[in-house]
């Protein structure tokens, strides 16, 4: 009995572990993600969205105890009433429904539409309303919604007993449909009775904040009565008509906070002029009418009123904000098509890059400049103009400062700097006057109660002040320390940020690497109010409240901690009164932001590990008591998994690295694993992200190739100026090196795959070494001569500042340095490729110039290199539909398995795919 027990045991073990799966590609689709979670106002509930992806969601509202309310399918978003009595989500139609309709070529307008759902937490009632087209609830108060409805009844036929005069006259009757141009119905809700009201043909509706009013624009009835603008007020049940001007198109509107005050643009011109002639209108409580405020006629000279600028108030009421514009550049519209010249004229030294004027024409003829009515004065200051477009406002709107920028001056040098400096200057919104302080700064911010005009200048890596009244200029961090200190990039190291200021602008709140500084505004004084840097221990403060000004000194804080040697993370609780701190939690496992319910201490979170799926938790602001919400993935304990490690090694130039290594689930050390080698820059700070199987875009899925048996090795990379390709050879093969002398790695099959910048280092890293037996390489770079005159097409910005001052390392020009080009540069050493390559790089990419891609494999094809060339059509840097990413997942693990595990060769392998072929035969199928 003494042996038989022990060997039970032991063959029980193995059963149990033997059962665990290997994960086939169709098994990655069960895997799902938790979405759009959120915690009521009062902590007691949780709602969330389990989402498998290409699929129908699954919204589930649980209590903060764990226990499960209510469930539905297809439903997601869910919101709750601010007094937590009411949860609202959207219930979609079955996609396999709608694909099927797809396929019958259904027309887009029948269709089915979304459903809004109404829950009462109380009572546990709920009530559907199919066919809305959007809803909204107020912020700060309860007991109502409202909703638009995308279809509407037809009215009742006339019976046959209806004379034919009757008939003939609803012949003539012009019909009025629902839809864009005249609106759609809208629905106010009553939550607590379920009474509701409809205005029909509403174009626009919002409600007041903290107020409890609604107000909405209408075209009117079917013969355009009734047009306007509308406001209800639910206390005393009266609704007024505060603008009534037919055919009027009303564009941006808003409440104060109390719902007191209200405005809105308004366009009561029906012609196509071309030259519109909005006006603001204001309205206030008590008022039977608005009264106009400002039109094109009164506006500031070369400025006219702005349908396309946001109307909004301050907190305090006492200001109206609202946006000008200038003159439209009029078009010649008695011109054919074919007299038109078609021309793009590009200048030297135009300010911004014509590729870049070309993407933003649109924001160029919509662009708005800030101006500010004041109540008490009844006056209004243009606080935008040409040359100082950018405005930024600070205490809620109350302040009589604002600050307003413009990168004019420095658009031509950021070409190449890749630097976007600014000049800035403060307005007094009372009396208009307008003051330059500062020129060429990064970016500067005024202090919650204008105070301070505050920020960091990159050129000299310095955190300032500047005394809004006495016009002190302050360096508070000028050769301290408060910068990248692992910058290895040619240009000037940023900062590391800051948590904010405290009550009244008394102290501004700095990091540095590891530490949070508390700093006198005026004087500099400063107090390290963490110390974490001995232990290289990162402390961080983490803001609970979106709306709080200013970070209070009076209660104690939430920080997160990061452990940079060990990658553990958690909370802590800093006492500011005597920097005192309080472990709360700390763990290897890394922590999401928590999100606070506003009203209790009740939050929600997730942690995670490489082994662990971030689900969710809730607890309060002391993390004694954790209870977990979610199981989105309990079918992973039935797969073989895998482990994260961290792995250290010296780099062929001597300097220390640290990189993550991955091992199957039955790690035996005294076996040989293929490995696959996949890296970008620096990633070893994610050792405890969770990685679940996926169709990916860009990169290997880990956990699904350590269940195949394979090994994942991911180094740091750090780089030294001019040399990115030796640097990246440095780091990643004597890493490579490093792992083969432990005995486990079979060094005759590891490949290598990366992205972007990592599809860049593998070019290069094949040209001067055959250690890798495969490589896949996605939207590379193998000529950085051509790549540095290309364009980014998304943002329509020149190369050029990648490779002189960011990203790409080179530190300066072709003319420069034209040895760093031409050495970084995979093409002119392609002839000494010896590893097969799989190349993706799609024709809409917006990063990386197609054509990069293009020259790397026509090279290889002319020498007759083994290699293959993916290009998802019409995807950008990566794809991103579902079908192509699944087609891009399988189609790279074939590839690696053919290499590196000796599979069978697949036949898009062995023969392509020819173009008559094109997606109707894929080349899946292995060869005998």
């Amino acid at each position: 009995m003494k042996i038989f027990l022990p060997s039970l045991f032991i063959c029980l073990s193995l059963l149990s572990f033997s059962q665990k799966k290997t994960l086939t590609h169709s098994d990655i689709q069960s895997w799902k993600t938790i979405e759009n979670e959120s915690i009521s106002h009062n902590g007691n509930h949780v709602v969330y969205d389990l989402q498998l992806d290409n699929s129908d969601s699954h919204l589930i509202l649980k209590t903060s105890n764990g226990d499960t309310v209510l469930e539905h399918e297809r439903a997601s978003q869910g919101k709750f009433s601010y007094d937590s009595n009411f949860l609202t989500f959207t219930i979609k139609p079955w996609k396999d429904s709608i694909k099927d309709m797809q396929r019958r070529k259904v027309k887009k307008s029948k269709m089915p539409k979304d459903t809004l759902a109404i829950y009462n937490i109380k009572t546990k009632e709920l009530t559907k309303i199919a066919n809305v087209k959007s809803y909204k609830m107020p912020e700060k108060w309860s007991g109502y919604l409202a909703y638009l409805l995308e279809d509407v009844k037809k009215e009742d036929k006339k019976t046959e007993s209806d004379s034919s005069s009757t008939k003939e006259k609803d012949k003539k009757k012009k019909t009025k449909k629902v839809g864009k141009k005249n609106g759609y119905h809208l629905v106010v809700h009553d939550l607590s009775t379920t009474a509701h009201d409809t205005f029909k043909y509403v174009t626009n509706y919002t409600f007041a904040k903290v107020g409890e009013k609604i107000a909405f624009t209408t075209t009117g009835d079917i013969e355009d009565k009734n047009a306007g603008v509308f406001v209800l007020d639910f206390n005393k049940e009266e609704l007024t008509n505060i603008h009534n001007t037919p055919k009027t198109k009303y564009s941006k509107m808003g409440f104060s906070e109390s719902g007191n005050k209200f405005a809105f643009v308004a366009d009561a011109d029906t012609t196509k002029i071309q030259i519109r002639p909005n006006v603001v209108y204001t309205w206030q409580e008590g008022s039977a009418i608005a009264k106009k405020l400002i039109d094109n006629s009164s506006a500031p000279e070369g400025y006219l009123v702005s349908s396309n600028g946001d109307v909004s108030f301050s907190k305090d009421e006492s200001k109206l904000y609202f946006g000008l514009r200038v003159p439209p550049v009029i078009k010649d519209t008695t011109l054919l098509k074919d007299e038109i010249v078609n021309v793009e004229v590009w200048t030297y030294n135009e300010p911004r890059l014509y590729t870049v004027q070309e993407l933003q024409v649109k924001n160029d003829t919509v662009k708005s400049y800030q101006a500010v009515y004041n109540y008490k004065s009844d006056k209004i200051i243009q606080i935008g103009e040409k040359y100082f477009p950018n405005v930024s406002l600070t205490d809620k709107g109350n302040s009589n400062l604002a600050l307003a920028n413009t990168t004019t001056p420095y658009e031509l040098e950021s070409q190449w700097t890749g630097r976007r400096l600014r000049d800035y200057a403060i307005i007094n919104t009372d009396t208009g006057s307008r003051k330059t302080v500062l020129k060429g700064i990064s970016r500067a911010s005024l202090s919650p109660k204008a105070k301070y005009l505050f920020g960091y200048n990159e050129i000299d890596s310095t955190w300032f002040t500047y005394n809004t009244k006495t016009d002190h200029y302050k360096a508070l961090t000028k050769g301290k320390g408060f910068y990248n200190e692992l910058q290895d990039t040619p240009n000037y190291p940023r900062s590391y940020g800051l948590a904010g200021w405290t009550e009244d602008d008394e102290h501004i709140l700095i990091y540095d690497r590891f530490d949070i500084w508390k700093f006198n505004p005026d004087t500099g004084a400063a107090t390290n109010l963490t110390n974490g840097r001995d232990e290289k221990i990162v402390y961080r403060y983490v803001e609970l409240d979106d709306e709080a000004d200013y970070i209070n000194s009076k209660s104690n804080w939430l920080i997160s901690v990061f452990d940079e040697n060990t990658k553990s993370s958690g909370f802590s609780e800093l006492n500011p009164k005597n920097n005192s701190i309080k472990q709360l939690k700390f763990s290897p496992h890394r922590y999401s932001r928590p999100n606070k319910a506003q009203l209790s201490n009740k939050l929600i979170f997730t942690k995670e590990s490489f082994t662990e799926f971030p689900d969710l938790r809730v607890t309060d602001l002391k993390f004694k008591n954790e209870t977990l919400l979610s199981d989105a993935n309990p079918q992973q304990n039935d797969y073989l998994w895998g482990n994260n490690e961290l792995v250290n090694w010296t780099s062929l130039d001597g300097i220390p690295l640290t990189g993550m290594l991955v091992k199957p689930e039955n790690f035996d050390p005294n076996k040989k694993y293929p490995m696959i080698v996949n890296f970008y820059e620096r990633s070893s700070d994610g050792l405890h992200r969770h990685r679940p199987p996926s169709y990916v875009r860009s990169t290997i899925s880990y956990s699904y190739y350590a269940n195949q048996g394979y090994i994942i090795f991911n180094p740091d990379v750090v780089y030294r100026e001019g040399y990115p390709g030796e640097s990246a050879f440095n780091c990643v093969i004597a890493g490579v090196n490093a792992l083969i002398e432990k005995g486990f790695v079979d060094e005759d099959n590891i490949g290598v795959q990366g992205h972007s910048w990592g599809g860049y280092q593998i070019a290069y890293l094949v040209t001067k070494t055959d250690i890798f037996k495969a490589a896949e390489s996605g939207a590379p770079v193998p000529n950085m001569i051509s790549a540095y005159g290309g364009i980014r097409w998304w943002t329509g910005l020149s190369r050029q500042f990648q490779y002189e001052h960011t990203q790409s390392r080179i530190g300066g020009t072709p003319w420069e340095y034209p040895m760093r080009y031409i050495e970084n540069s995979p093409i002119f050493n392609i002839d000494k490729i010896n590893t097969p390559l799989l190349i993706m790089h799609n024709d809409a990419d917006g990063h990386v110039p197609w054509y990069q891609g293009i020259e790397f494999f026509v090279s290889l094809r002319r020498l007759s290199k083994p290699s293959w060339f993916l290009n998802y059509n019409g995807e950008p840097h990566w794809p991103l539909k579902y079908q192509n990413r699944k087609d891009f997942t399988l189609r790279m693990s074939q590839f690696f398995d053919y290499y590196l595990k000796g599979k069978p060769m697949p036949i898009w392998m062995d023969r392509g795919v020819p173009a008559i072929e094109k997606g109707v035969n894929q080349g899946y199928e292995l060869k005998d």
